[in-house]
């Protein structure tokens, strides 16, 4: 049902008509304004007051009184709500300098070290961890802005390092900043590896504020789990316990996804949800697209642009985003704007490329921006007109980060979401008050996992003795999991606890972005230049021989794989094809953990070990897509053990063959990975699935989904929980979708191995009909 709203352009029907699915407007908000907390030095109000801010909103302060008071803070409001003067209160006052650096310590410091905290040799200190360097570095600049680095006494010392940053950039961080601004990976590689080094800043570490904390979600989220607790408990062997500040747009049970990511108790978690601050209306529109999603995000875009709407485009690729770019800019000069400047945005250009990009943008000068999502992380835009965001980015945790760019003070703003063809766009949009009536997704991490803990255990080892007293920082998983490293060889057990006894570095065998071990470099034949990295096993279907690899636009072909010694030779050549690989797949369990009733069958979840092989390549024309012809490839077996859930039924009482029946449960699997995320905070790339009417290990018929880490990530188990819901939103997407024997937005999945074929969606209604139903009929 289509609401009534404003159109951005007088006069225009550009937002109107059949393409309009559904309309929402998100209402106008005022202010609420408080005083400045009593304890904040009198340096750091009237700083903060030269800056244009006379007050601070209510949230800010509830915020920097619960830090200042020593307690575990998720600030939870919605994006440019000012989260970053919530927790620099309290940050300033430790860290500005001279009598700043003596307010109280939290009651959760040792006895004593109190003297030593209120009287240090430098003020307190305090850490910073955003998810990339560049949004580290943004925040150096708004500290700049708040008086960072000015020449005089006292002053405040902030520094801003990473694994790009030279010794001197290194010492000066280490030996005189007060607040550091870094990511996990400087955190666990330098930080935690020389900490003796630091001794002085971790020794007086006050506060770690955690940014953009949705973001450590999967594997990822568990990796930086696990250095978070080895900074705790460096922290406490050199007298300190600082306080932690998590800060997020787009989180849901904040206090559970706290005390995941930090390990403290959730009912210590202070949570700050209430959005005090002003907020134009936004108008927010589902558009059906006629045309391809990006063709129409370049047109939007150029419309918007033309009528004085500064813009961002959220595109799913870079290579799209600079077409749409280029697209729009061409459109909005053929309206006559030659004056209006569109750009692109994406990973991989230079820092100061995209420093001026976003410079443009806060400054007015750049007035549309087709961006992939590493604008999100890059720097703190807000305030704008217009927000496109072509195709349902995966989360609706994603989804309000984006369109939460759009808006101001006093004006309004327009977000619009274009559909992309697929299961889960298309259940939204027939759907479309799950989108504005039900909270994001939780951040699933599973901190515990045992592929995750056993290397981080290494780390910890080699930074400081293990103990058993450190189960308080590693949980109840901690003994367990040494025995087992004790018996690999990787520790060794002595009187005074378990030690590190190797010469090399435990930290570089630890990727917290990945699943650790080789990477593979792609090397460009002729030049010998390095155009990237894709992990071992990635790289059986990225870069296998014959492969057509893309980058910054361009496109290679793969020459060679030489996997022993982690090298891809490619060259430059125009194709006009592409290449989509093909696999054989397998599922083993190893251990069933649960089951429960399911409908007429029993859902089931557990250990699983994933075996793939990449066998083949289809070429497919880039403008067509239709198959040239397949090539076979003898790419080595892999093996993951990862958790998996999965439901078995006696399928009898369809009147199906065996051939329908296997296209029946191919087609239901291939939806319901579709639809996964709209309950589990992933995307159909973080997990996998495999059907088969007659599973060895079950004897009937059997549909798995499963995480695609190394001892799961959480999705999969968070399948199991919700399954109910899940299962059932997967029949109603294959009932309600207009195509006859299946398409994008039901059942054909861009990641099958098995290229699509043997799907039969009416099958699939019929098989989940007996599933779901009590007493099923068709």
């Amino acid at each position: 049902m289509h609401t009534s709203v404003r159109s951005p352009l007088p006069g225009s029907p550009l937002l109107d008509g059949e393409q309009v699915r559904h309309r929402h407007r998100l209402p106008e908000r005022t202010a609420e304004h408080a005083d400045w907390p009593a304890w904040l030095p009198a340096e750091v109000v009237e700083t903060v007051r030269s800056r244009g801010i006379e007050r601070p909103w209510t949230h800010q302060v509830a915020v920097a009184d619960a830090a200042y008071g020593g307690r575990p803070v998720a600030v939870t409001t919605g994006t440019a709500s000012g989260k970053t003067l919530g927790y620099l209160m309290p940050v300033m006052a430790a860290t500005y300098g001279g009598a700043a650096a003596t307010a109280p310590v939290p009651v959760t410091a040792r006895a004593e070290t109190r003297a030593r905290l209120i009287r240090p040799r430098r003020p307190h200190t305090a850490l910073y961890l955003a998810p990339t360097k560049a949004l580290a570095h943004d925040q150096l600049r708004v500290t700049g802005e708040f008086g960072a680095n000015r020449p005089g006494p006292g002053g405040w010392r902030v520094a801003a390092v990473d694994g790009d940053s030279d010794t001197a950039e290194r010492d000066w961080a280490r030996d005189h900043a007060a607040y550091v601004l870094t990511n996990p990976d400087f955190l666990h590689y330098s930080m935690l590896a020389n900490h003796s080094r630091w001794a002085t800043f971790l020794g007086n570490l006050r506060y770690v504020v955690i940014d953009e904390a949705h973001r450590y979600r999967g594997v990822f989220g568990s990796h930086v789990a696990q250095v978070v607790r080895r900074l705790r408990r460096l922290c406490a062997s050199y007298g300190a316990s600082p306080v932690f500040i998590i800060a997020s747009a787009t989180v849901t049970g904040a206090d559970r996804m706290t005390s995941e990511l930090v390990g403290c108790p959730a009912e210590q978690v202070v949570v700050v949800d209430r959005d005090a601050s002003p907020h134009g209306a936004v108008d927010f529109t589902l558009w059906e697209p006629v045309q391809y999603p990006t063709d129409e995000a370049a047109h939007l875009m150029a419309q918007f642009v033309d009528a004085g709407l500064q813009t961002v485009a959220f595109i799913p690729s870079r290579r799209m985003a600079e077409l749409t770019a280029v697209r729009a800019q061409e459109q909005v000069e053929a309206l006559g704007g030659e004056q209006a400047r569109i750009d692109s945005y994406r990973a991989g250009y230079l820092a100061s490329d995209r420093r001026a990009l976003e410079a443009g943008l806060q400054d007015g000068s750049l007035r549309g921006l087709a961006a992939t999502n590493a604008l999100e992380l890059g720097v703190d835009v807000a305030g704008l007109d217009a927000v496109i965001i072509s195709g349902f980015p995966g989360t609706r945790s994603a989804l309000w980060q984006q369109a939460g760019r759009a808006g101001r003070t006093g004006r309004d703003a327009q977000v619009v979401l274009i559909a992309a063809r697929n299961p889960l766009d298309a259940y939204y949009f027939d759907h479309p008050e799950l989108l504005f009536d039900e909270p994001v997704e939780q951040t699933v991490l599973h901190a515990a996992n045992p592929y995750v803990l056993g290397p981080h255990l290494a780390a910890a080892a080699q930074e400081l003795p293990i103990t058993e007293a450190d189960g308080v920082w590693f949980g109840p998983e901690m003994i367990s999991v040494l025995r087992r490293l004790e018996a690999q060889g990787v520790v060794r057990k002595r009187a005074a606890g378990w030690f590190w006894p190797r010469p090399e570095r435990a930290v570089d065998a630890v990727d917290l972005r990945g699943a650790g071990g080789p990477v593979v470099e792609i090397v460009e034949i002729d030049s010998g230049r390095v155009l990237g990295t894709v992990d071992q096993v990635g790289s059986d279907g990225t870069v296998h021989p014959g492969a057509v690899y893309l980058h910054q636009g361009d496109s290679y072909l793969v020459e060679d794989l030489d996997q022993d010694e982690c090298e891809a030779l490619v060259r430059p050549a125009r194709t006009g094809y592409y290449t989509e690989p093909r696999g054989a797949h397998d599922v083993q369990i190893v251990q069933e953990l649960q089951q429960r009733p399911f409908g007429n069958g029993i859902l089931h979840y557990g250990e699983v070990d994933v075996f793939s092989q990449v066998i083949g390549y289809l070429r497919r024309d880039e403008v067509t897509s239709d198959v040239w012809d397949e090539t076979p490839l003898d790419m080595p077996e892999r093996r993951l053990r990862t958790t998996a859930t999965w439901w078995t039924f006696d399928a009898a009482s369809l009147d199906l063959t065996a051939a329908q029946l296997g296209s029946a449960a191919h087609a239901a699997e291939h939806t319901a990975i579709g639809l996964l995320p709209m309950f589990a905070p992933c995307d159909r790339w973080d997990i996998g699935g495999l059907s088969t009417i007659l599973h060895p290990d079950t004897g009937t018929l059997t549909v798995f989904v499963h995480d695609g880490h190394p001892g799961g990530a959480g999705f999969a188990e968070r399948g199991y929980q919700v399954a109910e819901d899940w299962w059932q939103a997967t029949l109603g997407r294959l009932q309600s979708c207009r195509c006859e024997l299946g398409c994008p937005s039901c059942v054909v999945s861009p990641k099958c191995g098995n290229a699509n074929q043997m799907l039969d969606k009416q099958a699939a209604i019929w098989l989940l009909h007996d599933l779901l139903d009590p007493a099923p009929s068709r």
